[in-house]
């Protein structure tokens, strides 16, 4: 069964965690569940769940990117880029599209943008 791995900023920990939790039911395997961690409080914390987050980035066989994301997202979405995989790029709005916010990443084609409700890229995704 596939592997995936779900990035996205801590003020989306629900969602990610609703998306995980659907995806596992239809039988896919997630990679590294980062919403289960407290904030970092030190550098060596922040070494430990890089390493991790990094290695289920590389682990998995697709990555969401649910938008607005962090940092941290971003550099997951440039490892799996670079690792060849398939981005889905999740956002609720048009943001992606509009200059002002988009990225040229955002753009290429291994990225599937998926705009709209949740539910609907479940679906994109799982098809």
């Amino acid at each position: 069964m596939k592997k995936f791995y779900v990035a996205s900023s801590f003020k989306n920990i629900d969602t990610v965690r609703y998306v995980s939790t659907e995806l596992i039911n239809k039988g896919y395997i997630q990679t590294y569940d980062w919403t289960k961690n407290e904030r970092a409080s030190t550098i060596d914390d922040l070494k430990e769940i890089g390493q991790e987050e990094k290695n289920a980035v590389m682990e998995a066989d697709f990555i969401i990117v649910l938008l607005p994301a962090g940092k941290g997202s971003h550099i997951e979405f440039g490892i799996a880029l670079g690792q060849g995989k398939r981005i889905y790029l999740y956002s609720q709005n048009d943001e992606v599209h509009k200059f002002e916010t988009t990225s040229t990443f955002y753009h290429l084609s291994e990225v599937e943008k998926c705009i709209g409700t949740i539910d609907e890229l479940i679906v994109t995704v799982t098809k």
